[in-house]
């Protein structure tokens, strides 16, 4: 998919992040959220306080690797560019929805952080972009509600998607 209102370097980030959705049952515009407050680009390593390193795409920080050696998942996996780094990203979003406490962007601001005055700051920061690409996406990818005749599904608001955390934690 090729969308023309975005430069170059944006098409892999929004494509890979709309596939690693579907894949891993994450809201695309969290994803895209997360990736565009991460910042981060193919190749890079970037050396924490704690001396771990954020790599690649997402970010991804190494100290959450090590547990994935066994399965032969290596830093320089996540630092290539393409989509394997944003179904890593979304796999571990996947993970704090289902198991960590709070609301789903307490949860979802689990990927920077758990400490509660980065997470705070970070969760603000990620509502807001995930409402820029929730209207970004709605605008270019017309959706149908399966049980009405054509019509359209309404854009997902903060709300409903805090409402989320009841499906995983009744």
């Amino acid at each position: 998919m090729f969308f023309v209102d975005l430069p170059p370097q944006l098409q892999e980030r929004v494509e890979c992040s709309i596939s690693a959705s579907a894949k891993y049952e994450v809201p695309a515009n969290i994803i895209l959220a997360i990736a565009e407050k991460e910042a981060g680009t193919p190749g890079q390593w970037v050396r924490n306080a704690n001396g771990t390193y954020d790599v690649g795409s997402m970010q991804f920080n190494t100290a959450y690797l090590k547990d994935l050696e066994q399965y032969g998942i290596t830093p320089n996996d996540v630092a290539a560019a393409g989509c394997y780094s944003f179904d890593l990203a979304a796999w571990r979003l996947r993970k704090h929805i289902k198991n960590d406490q709070g609301d789903i962007w307490t949860r979802v601001a689990n990927y920077h952080s758990r400490t509660y005055r980065y997470n705070t700051v970070y969760r603000a920061d990620l509502i807001l972009k995930a409402i820029k690409w929730a209207d970004w996406l709605t605008a270019r990818m017309p959706t149908y509600d399966a049980t009405k005749s054509k019509a359209p599904v309404k854009k997902p608001n903060v709300e409903q998607q805090t409402n989320l955390a009841a499906l995983d934690h009744p």
